[in-house]
């Protein structure tokens, strides 16, 4: 039986993702910093060493920011999943730069299913979320309720970059606490989101760690991470020093 055949349109197209999939790929070999994949690896143990390619940020954000002036760069958007960390990179600061608010979500919600990593994840930031914090926040309450790691927590970090100040509300506290995770970068995006809290919105936030609202590792993680801040008086680090939960002594 003959094999179905793609029309030249369809195999033009194809090239077409072909081509410039391999031009991202080319360019970003050409900025390779040897020494720093090395470094980078090994912050990503999710990531195989073999997939990074590196990069470094501010050089990768360069490139995404002049490649997002072509045309090409709508088209690689469509190139799922990607070989290598940094195309995942581009493709995310790519979303990051998209001004219409639709198209960003739409762009997004296809692409969050295969983001394997927290640098990927935690790079994405539009800037048009901010004229959009009511709508947004439907969609960060879907997120987070999806079941994929790095979903949840792109969820998240959006609640907590952009819902505590202003547009804070408690309610957003206690969607956090009722995230229920073994996943390790869900729950360090929890912690992270807590010690933003008590730097934020402490006399909201302390009562979820005085009442032990947060699971142990979660609970301890956060008090660590507020300790670090320099935004937390040191008053209310030595209380929250106080709260934390000691690991239970062995017979």
């Amino acid at each position: 039986m003959e094999k179905k055949r793609y029309s030249d349109a369809q195999e033009e197209k194809i090239m077409g993702e072909k081509e410039i999939v391999q031009y991202v790929q080319e360019r970003l070999f050409e900025l390779q910093d040897a020494k720093y994949k090395e470094f980078h690896s090994k912050l990503m143990p999710t990531i195989p060493k073999e997939c990074v390619i590196g990069v470094r940020m501010p050089i990768l954000r360069r490139f995404a920011k002049e490649f997002g002036k072509m045309e090409e760069a709508a088209v690689f958007l469509k190139c799922l999943p990607h070989e290598y960390y940094e195309e995942n990179n581009v493709h995310g600061s790519l979303i990051a730069d998209i001004k219409d608010y639709g198209r960003c979500i739409e762009e997004l919600d296809k692409f969050l299913p295969f983001v394997d990593n927290w640098a990927t994840c935690d790079l994405m930031s539009p800037k048009i979320f901010k004229k959009h914090l009511p709508l947004l926040l439907e969609k960060i309450e879907e997120w987070i309720a999806s079941g994929h790691t790095y979903t949840i927590r792109f969820g998240i970090g959006m609640l907590m970059r952009y819902y505590l100040d202003d547009a804070f509300d408690l309610c957003y506290l206690e969607m956090v606490s009722q995230v229920h995770s073994e996943e390790y970068y869900v729950n360090m995006m929890r912690a992270w989101y807590f010690a933003t809290a008590l730097a934020k919105q402490y006399d909201a936030a302390a009562p979820f760690i005085e009442d032990g609202r947060l699971d142990q590792w979660t609970h301890n993680k956060a008090i660590q991470k507020a300790v670090e801040s320099r935004r937390i008086t040191d008053e209310q680090k030595a209380y929250l020093k106080t709260l934390k939960i000691k690991e239970p002594q062995g017979f």
